[in-house]
C-alpha cells in the first residue's frame, strides 16, 4: 500500500488525531479570543496607542495556537515545537511589557519610552535572558516565581523548544515526517500537551497577578453604561469565562499558584 494515499488518521493512528492535546488547544485558543476582546477597553497607558496593545499581542497568541494545532494534525511534532517556543517568548514578552509599564508608568513618567518605542517599531523588545530575569527578581511576583521555578521544567522546556528549532538531534527531524513510522509519535504528543500547559498556567499567573482588573467581569462598566448605579463591590467580581479557565485548568494543572492567586488578588476567584 501506498502510504501517501492514506489518511492522516491511518497514518498516525487514531490515539494521536483524538488525542487530547487538540482539546486542550481549542481551550486555549478560545481563551485568548475571548481575554483580547474582554480588555479591548482598558487602556495599557504608557503608550501613544489608541487600544490596549495586550489586544492584539492576545489575538496574535491565539493565531500561534491555531497554527500548532493545524501542523500537529499533519503530523509535524517539530515544527510544532518551533511553534511552541513561539508561543513561550510571545507571553514573557506580555508579562515583561505589562510589568515594565506597572514598575515605570506614573504621573511624571506617562509615556514610557521603551515599550512605547518597541510599539511604534523603533526600539527592539530584550533578549530572553534580560526578560526572563526581569520578571524573576520582581518582589510583587515573588510567590509566583518561587512555585513556577521550584523545578526545573520551564528549563526543560525551553531547552526541548531549541532543540527541535535548531535541529540538534536527528530524532527532531524525524518527528517531521507523518510518512514513517514512530513508536512513540503519540508519546512526543503527551510531552508536547504537558509543555503547552505549563507555559499557559505561567502566563496566566503572570498577568493577572499584575493586571488583576483584567479579571473583572462587564457588570460594573454595563450598569455605568445605562446610567445604573453597580452594586456594591461588582468591580471585584470575577468575568464568567475567567473563573472557568481557572477552575478547569489552573487548579487542575496548577493548585498550588490557583491558591496563591486566590489568596494575593483582591479580585472574588473562587
Amino acid at each position: 500500500m501506498d502510504i501517501r494515499s492514506l489518511t492522516p488518521e491511518e497514518k498516525l493512528g487514531e490515539n494521536y488525531t483524538k488525542h487530547e492535546v487538540f482539546n486542550k488547544l481549542d481551550n486555549y485558543i478560545n481563551f485568548y479570543e475571548s481575554l483580547s476582546f474582554g480588555i479591548m477597553n482598558w487602556l495599557s497607558g504608557a503608550t501613544l496607542s489608541f487600544i490596549n496593545i495586550d489586544t492584539y499581542a492576545y489575538s496574535s497568541i491565539q493565531g500561534t495556537l491555531e497554527s500548532i494545532k493545524i501542523i500537529l494534525q499533519k503530523g509535524r511534532i517539530n515544527d510544532s515545537y518551533a511553534l511552541l517556543r513561539k508561543y513561550f517568548d510571545a507571553t514573557l514578552i506580555n508579562v515583561y511589557t505589562n510589568l515594565y509599564i506597572k514598575n515605570n508608568h506614573n504621573i511624571d513618567n506617562i509615556v514610557v519610552g521603551k515599550i512605547n518605542n518597541w510599539v511604534k517599531g523603533k526600539e527592539t523588545i530584550p533578549e530572553y535572558r534580560i526578560i526572563s530575569k526581569y520578571i524573576k527578581e520582581d518582589d510583587s511576583l515573588s510567590s509566583i516565581t518561587f512555585l513556577l521555578q521550584k523545578d526545573n521544567r520551564y528549563k526543560e522546556i525551553r531547552d526541548r523548544c531549541n532543540d527541535h528549532t535548531h535541529y540538534n538531534f536527528y530524532h527532531n527531524l524525524l518527528d517531521n515526517d507523518n510518512e514513517i513510522y514512530l513508536k512513540d509519535r503519540v508519546e512526543k504528543l503527551d510531552v508536547l500537551l504537558k509543555d503547552l500547559n505549563n507555559i499557559f498556567a505561567q502566563h496566566f499567573a503572570y498577568i493577572f497577578t499584575i493586571n488583576e482588573h483584567y479579571l473583572m467581569s462587564s457588570d460594573y462598566s454595563d450598569h455605568m453604561d445605562v446610567g445604573m448605579t453597580p452594586p456594591d463591590d461588582c468591580q471585584y467580581w470575577v468575568a464568567p469565562s475567567i473563573q472557568k479557565i481557572f477552575d478547569k485548568e489552573i487548579k487542575l494543572l496548577r493548585p498550588d499558584i490557583a491558591e496563591v492567586m486566590k489568596s494575593e488578588t483582591t479580585m472574588e476567584l473562587e
